[in-house]
């Protein structure tokens, strides 16, 4: 029973794009993602919470030479990450990156996190879940990642991304 009803849970995603698990499918999910990202002709933007993954990086690099606009919102704690591709992707040209912090919790002291894992291609192709753009979320984690070329999903996911951006700074 329980698995009948985790099932039922994918089956709306299963009819509308892919489902990966990783590691299980860690490449062909990587893979879609460098294809997403190598097919972008306009626009790509991206709210992750930690980017490590160096060749996820060199293709965002490559579509900006191309005259791809990207744009990346990651959560302001992560500017201390030494290993993070954002700084060596802030210097290109079409390339904007931001930083966002989560709410302020009064009764803990500290900020929430920008936790979200998203990219938008081209205003009609997202990808989202629970993988950020590490080489430990694509090597050794259990992971999620969701594609899908859903037109409402996509308008969804470009209005809320626009609303994160108007709170974030640049880089």
């Amino acid at each position: 029973m329980k698995k009948l009803l985790i099932l039922s849970l994918f089956i709306p995603f299963l009819l509308a794009g892919e489902l990966y698990f990783m590691p299980f499918e860690a490449k062909s999910a990587k893979g879609q993602l460098l294809r997403w990202i190598d097919e972008a002709k306009s626009s790509i933007d991206v709210a992750i919470y930690s980017f490590t993954n160096k060749s996820i990086a060199k293709h965002l690099k490559n579509a900006a030479k191309r005259g791809v606009h990207i744009r990346i919102v990651f959560d302001h704690d992560q500017i201390k990450d030494r290993y993070s591709k954002l700084r060596y992707l802030a210097k290109y040209h079409n390339i904007e990156i931001f930083t966002i912090r989560g709410k302020y919790a009064k009764r803990g002291d500290y900020y929430g996190k920008m936790h979200i894992k998203m990219g938008i291609f081209d205003n009609k192709r997202v990808s989202f879940g629970s993988a950020n753009w590490t080489n430990s979320a694509f090597s050794k984690n259990y992971e999620v990642i969701y594609f899908t070329k859903d037109f409402a999903v996509a308008k969804k996911a470009k209005r809320g991304f626009e609303r994160l951006l108007r709170s974030a700074k640049r880089y």
